[in-house]
């Protein structure tokens, strides 16, 4: 199996023993709704309500190595878990709280890639994170994703979820960005 793939099905095998909501974003999504390209790590992220942190973070840890000395302090400083798969493959935890992380949950769905079937954000919700993340990669990302998914896109969807992030981020001028990505592919 991919060392990619095997990673993903690590972590998501401890995610449903223990019933954690969670969906792979990053560049694993990517593979599935834009132009694949190389990724070394494994992001996802694990819907963490306010409160119950520490016991996402033991779990991790305990079944992961950390990649940091200080991996518990600083995923509770952060809510970034920063650990290794058995096979050495980084692994990117988000703690999820945000009512949009929820829903981008609620909308993931499984991707069958061949021996195993992982469960990514929706393209759209995609997009929304790579806008957000704002860097240049994230921004080709956001083109090829366009670009592959077309008028399949629910462009009104991204945008909608975008603006309050971005406004909060204090770059909303981002979204005339996006608008003039899907202004060039209609």
């Amino acid at each position: 199996m991919n060392p990619l793939f095997a990673a993903a099905t690590e972590i998501q095998e401890l995610c449903v023993e223990r019933d954690f909501g969670f969906c792979f974003i990053g560049g694993l999504a990517v593979v599935r709704w834009g132009e694949p390209r190389l990724t070394r790590d494994v992001d996802l992220t694990i819907l963490t309500p306010s409160h119950s942190e520490e016991r996402v973070i033991d779990a991790l840890l305990g079944r992961f190595r950390a990649r940091l000395d200080d991996a518990r302090s600083f995923a509770l400083a952060n809510r970034v878990v920063l650990a290794r798969a058995g096979n050495g493959t980084p692994i990117d935890v988000a703690l999820g709280g945000l009512d949009f992380e929820e829903r981008t949950v609620r909308r993931s769905s499984l991707w069958d890639v061949g021996e195993v079937e992982l469960r990514t954000c929706s393209a759209e919700d995609l997009v929304v994170h790579k806008v957000f993340a704002g860097r240049d990669q994230d921004w080709l990302d956001v083109a090829g994703i366009i670009v592959r998914q077309g008028a399949a896109l629910d462009r009104e969807l991204v945008v909608t979820e975008s603006a309050p992030l971005l406004e909060a981020k204090g770059t909303l001028g981002e979204l005339e960005r996006l608008r003039a990505m899907f202004a060039e592919t209609t």
